[in-house]
């Protein structure tokens, strides 16, 4: 079995589609040894460019030629040209998108992990919104399946893209292997002198943007007491960052937030572990990845009771409306005072966080391509 990908976000991107990419298609390597993975990206460098450096049934592609000088064009229209010889039968976009002109003996998947893109427009650029859109529409309609990151991604790929129930195949996702891996007591040591953190603090994790809603977290730390801190952990690309930090300097917390916009991945999984609870209060998302990043470190979460999330939280986490600032209080208080509802929700977290192992989620995907093989032959 050949699958090729499109590996745009494999070797470059540090977030959740980044991840995404980067956990499946090692794990189908891992999983089904007998499958050739082939990712098709015009640019192998990054920080994880020795990634899959491990792997013998993993090939990139690359343009060559005059399809070297444009990329993006490459990926769209170029790829489907070099399918056929490549002897590839399954094409898998990875992240919301395929190209065009794909083969029609091949079979096409595409993950689509969120429609944020119809139900918040604002939050994109006018040209970035379209463009978004009209991949997102070419891609679901050829696709002849579409893996939907959660029962939520289900509803609205049906609601806002008429895609037919029987397309669609629910798939979770994990997160990278390296929140897998038992924290060591020298690891949080050691992180925890790097970025001087505090003894007792509230870890944030995710890109500040409004859709996370850092600031309704700033304002329920200034009802906290006073000795807990808030470590905020993502890259800022908007203008609330601003906002963010206006409210921090508006409520006289200049002291007890600490902003981590340049953290290293590898740290990720210590600055949980050495948090007293992770806040997660996004107001939609397609999965909610930094739920099960703190269910892997052993770190109770409070999170949102909206969306997909509480498909990833189950019964390990304990959940608030986001724009609910009082309650968020009151979850947080209730957390920090009580250690053996911390212990409750760390041992809920081991169970739950089981569902969603790299050998769950890519054995799921290994019977899907099985699947389309099966019926192409």
């Amino acid at each position: 079995m050949v699958i090729g990908y499109d590996a745009k976000r494999v070797y470059k991107n540090k977030t959740g589609l980044g991840n995404y990419s980067r956990m499946l298609v090692g794990g189908v390597a891992r999983n089904c040894p007998e499958a050739v993975c082939k990712l098709y990206s015009p640019d192998i460098s990054g920080p994880f460019a020795d990634f899959f450096s491990g792997f013998n049934n993993i090939e990139t592609v690359q343009p060559s030629g005059l399809a070297r000088l444009f990329p993006h064009l490459w990926r769209s229209y170029g790829i489907a040209a070099r399918l056929t010889s490549d002897d590839v039968q399954i094409f898998h976009g990875l992240s919301h998108e395929l190209p065009h002109f794909i083969p029609k003996k091949v079979k096409k998947v595409v993950t689509m992990h969120d429609l944020i893109v119809w139900r918040y427009p604002h939050l994109f650029p006018l040209f970035d919104r379209n463009v978004y859109r009209t991949k997102m529409r070419h891609s679901c309609k050829i696709a002849d399946i579409v893996v939907a990151a959660s029962e939520q991604t289900k509803r609205d790929l049906q609601e806002f893209l008429h895609v037919p129930e029987q397309k669609i195949r629910v798939v979770y996702q994990s997160c990278d292997p390296i929140f897998w891996q038992p924290v060591t007591d020298d690891a949080k040591r050691s992180v925890r002198e790097r970025y001087n953190l505090p003894q007792q603090y509230i870890i944030c994790v995710g890109t500040i943007e409004q859709r996370k809603n850092q600031v309704a977290v700033v304002e329920a730390l200034a009802k906290l007491p006073e000795e807990l801190h808030l470590v905020i952990v993502g890259g800022h690309r908007t203008d609330y960052y601003n906002t963010v930090c206006g409210t921090i300097k508006r409520l006289g917390l200049e002291n007890r937030v600490h902003i981590l916009d340049k953290a290293l991945f590898a740290d990720f999984p210590a600055l949980y572990a050495n948090a007293m609870m992770s806040m997660y209060v996004s107001e939609f998302e397609g999965f909610g990845i930094p739920v099960l990043e703190s269910m892997c470190c052993d770190t109770p979460v409070i999170t949102s009771n909206v969306s997909s999330i509480p498909e990833v939280g189950g019964e390990a986490a304990l959940y608030v409306d986001p724009e609910d600032v009082d309650e968020i209080v009151a979850k947080a208080q209730q957390l920090y005072s009580d250690e053996s509802l911390r212990q409750q929700l760390v041992e809920k977290g081991r169970e739950q966080r089981k569902k969603f192992t790299e050998s769950v989620i890519t054995s799921q995907i290994v019977d899907l391509y099985k699947e389309l093989v099966k019926v192409e032959n």
